[in-house]
């Protein structure tokens, strides 16, 4: 018969394996590359809302405290960046459409950037994208900095 201390212990122990097994599953789970791939996807289902035409669906992809610079200047706020993007989700044709080239995440997992091209209704490359996004306490990824400019055809800089 054990003392009566073991099972305590051992219950204890079996605790502890349980904790550590649930932390090395959730660490392994979200490798640089696991949340690239999160954000990836988020950005693609993002730029999806557009070719949908769904509206409500775009929002959800927009922190509340996003700041997304336009032509004339920065809306603040999801309300300012709902607001001045709604004209574009009018109509039965997208007026552009984007999508994620390059995905890179902080070590933390908490902050991500994403770019890549924007393209007319035709699908001639017209600009490029820059999206920061941040991963809120309910575990979903949000933009909260976005910032679009036109392609360049800058001659390079001289050395």
């Amino acid at each position: 018969m054990a003392k009566p201390g073991t099972r305590m212990i051992a219950g204890v122990f079996c605790a502890l394996a349980v904790v550590a097994l649930s932390v090395t599953k959730t660490s392994c789970a979200e490798t640089p590359e696991a949340l690239a791939d999160q954000v990836r996807a988020a950005e693609t289902a993002f730029a999806k809302t557009m070719a949908d035409r769904a509206f409500a669906a775009f929002a959800s992809h927009v922190a509340d405290e996003a700041v997304f610079f336009g032509s004339k200047s920065p809306q603040q706020g999801k309300a300012a960046v709902l607001e001045s993007w709604k004209p574009f989700y009018e109509g039965p044709k997208a007026p552009f459409s984007w999508k994620p080239e390059l995905v890179v995440v902080l070590a933390s997992g908490t902050l991500a950037h994403s770019s890549g091209p924007v393209f007319d209704p035709d699908g001639k490359r017209v600009g490029l994208f820059n999206s920061v996004w941040r991963r809120d306490a309910d575990g979903q990824w949000r933009v909260v900095f976005d910032k679009g400019c036109d392609v360049c055809n800058c001659t390079p800089a001289r050395s």
